[in-house]
């Protein structure tokens, strides 16, 4: 099998049995939950492009590793080339799907493994890339949605690993054998580990030797023994528990927690075991990834916002109105620096010995600052224009009522020519994409603290050579 339909995609996770936790109770079918099955079809939605000819320009390429067709969400990036196809195929999907689809952090957790394995193999003579390759095979040859666990619980921020009165606050090896080890501790903010069927699991930030028990990375299946995953709560669950007032009514988000009680990890899927000084590289080539994917699918959104504030604007009859459409244009330039640093990211990329191709990080880390702050803005800027509607609307099942739909309709018409339930409809859209805690942090936090994107220019921008710059300018003699 090289590529599933949506419809195989659905049967394979029947397949899976992950030990899940919604609200309080245990859930043997979390696929089909109300608060799950609306990002499991954004993930279903994916396949279902893949197979269809504008899609599968974008979502389909050939393996490095079989020749074969495969999904370039499990593929390396091997040029500059691969890295722009990814913006496009993010921004694409945000277009489609107008939320997270839950692929990207895989995709980027391998390609930052692919590179970190190989090095550790060409210092310490490991074979943790030759492991790793035959398991992205199988991976590929499947088909299979691939989560990334990152950020582990940290407890005390200000200590390091191993100085934690709770050694599980970082994911840790507590045993091992002949036939691989056993990992306990617990991850957060987990995007779409329930509609996955592997997790990458990587370390969450770099290690020094007394923290080797924690340098870890491996792969497991979402039902592996031990392996529990606990939903975590998102601002607007309720409408979805309800079937009503969703806003996007086919998609959705949710991040669970995942906790490893003791889980056993065979040698086969263990891709890094205490070479301490590969974690930070790992996580760090991980996160540059990701800021750059984000690149692409917060673009893609940002269409979203921008049209769905200009169709507000439309139903409003304020169409014409030339304060509403100089913030339509100041939300365009602000969407725009994002793409252009991610494709500047792209075009500028280097290779690394193992092939794959490492994005610029001054330029990842800069489209990621203008997200996690300058996006904001364009939210404010669509409720502005919007207008207060957003915040209280009747709900679904009032218009619905045969005593009081027809007044309801009949008082939130707009403009002459457009219907009510549109224009409710657009602003239902509106409040999703303001109000939704999971998208919202996730613009600020994702791919790590700003605090993170800030070091990260600072660590790979050459401020002496900027110096002298100035100081030759300034006539200064060195």
């Amino acid at each position: 099998m090289a590529i599933k339909t949506r419809e195989e995609y659905y049967e394979s996770l029947k397949k899976t049995h992950p030990t899940t936790y919604i609200l309080g109770e245990r859930v043997d079918n979390p696929h089909d939950h109300p608060l799950i099955k609306h990002m499991v079809a954004g993930v279903a939605k994916t396949y279902d492009l893949a197979n269809v000819a504008e899609g599968k320009k974008k979502l389909v390429t050939q393996s490095d590793l079989t020749g074969k067709d495969t999904s370039r969400f499990v593929k390396f990036y091997t040029g500059r080339q691969d890295l722009q196809d990814k913006i496009e195929m993010l921004k694409y999907l945000s277009h489609e799907i107008g939320t997270c689809y839950m692929r990207c952090t895989g995709m980027d957790a391998i390609n930052a493994v692919g590179i970190e394995t190989y090095n550790c193999d060409r210092k310490y003579k490991t074979n943790y890339n030759a492991r790793f390759l035959n398991w992205l095979k199988m991976i590929q040859e499947n088909d299979f949605t691939v989560f990334s666990g990152v950020t582990d619980m940290k407890g005390d921020r200000l200590k390091r690993p191993s100085e934690q009165s709770d050694p599980d606050m970082y994911v840790h090896v507590v045993d091992r054998n002949d036939k691989g080890i056993v990992v306990r501790g617990a991850k957060i903010h987990q995007t779409g580990s329930l509609c996955a069927h592997w997790g990458l699991i990587v370390p969450t930030r770099e290690m020094l030797e007394a923290d080797k028990d924690y340098a870890l990375c491996f792969a497991l299946p979402v039902d592996a023994k031990g392996f529990i995953h606990v939903y975590g709560r998102g601002s607007m669950e309720a409408r979805e528990l309800e079937e009503c007032d969703l806003g996007n009514a086919k998609y959705s988000k949710f991040c669970p927690m995942i906790i490893f009680d003791d889980v056993f990890i065979p040698w086969e899927h263990v891709f890094l075991f205490g070479e301490y000084e590969f974690a930070g590289d790992m996580v760090r080539q991980f996160g540059n990834f990701h800021r750059h994917s984000h690149g692409g699918c917060k673009c893609g959104v940002g269409d979203v916002l921008i049209g769905a504030a200009a169709a507000a604007a439309e139903y409003n009859g304020l169409k014409k109105v030339s304060h509403i459409n100089t913030k339509l244009a100041e939300m365009t330039k602000i969407i725009y620096a994002m793409y252009g640093c991610s494709i500047a990211a792209s075009v500028t990329a280097e290779p690394t010995p193992s092939g794959i191709y490492n994005v610029d990080p001054i330029l990842s880390n800069t489209s990621k600052l203008f997200e996690g702050k300058d996006l904001a803005e364009v939210h404010r800027m669509m409720i502005e224009i919007a207008g207060g509607g957003v915040t209280d609307l009747p709900s679904d099942k009032d218009f619905a009522n045969a005593e009081i739909g027809h007044l309801l309709s009949k008082y939130f018409k707009g403009a002459d020519g457009f219907a009510a339930h549109d224009r409710v409809r657009i602003l239902r859209l509106v409040e999703k994409l303001a109000f939704e805690t999971r998208d919202i942090v996730s613009n600020i936090h994702g791919g790590g603290s700003p605090e993170t994107h800030r070091m990260t220019l600072l660590r790979n921008i050459d401020i002496e050579s900027k110096k002298k710059i100035a100081k030759k300018l300034a006539g200064i003699k060195e």
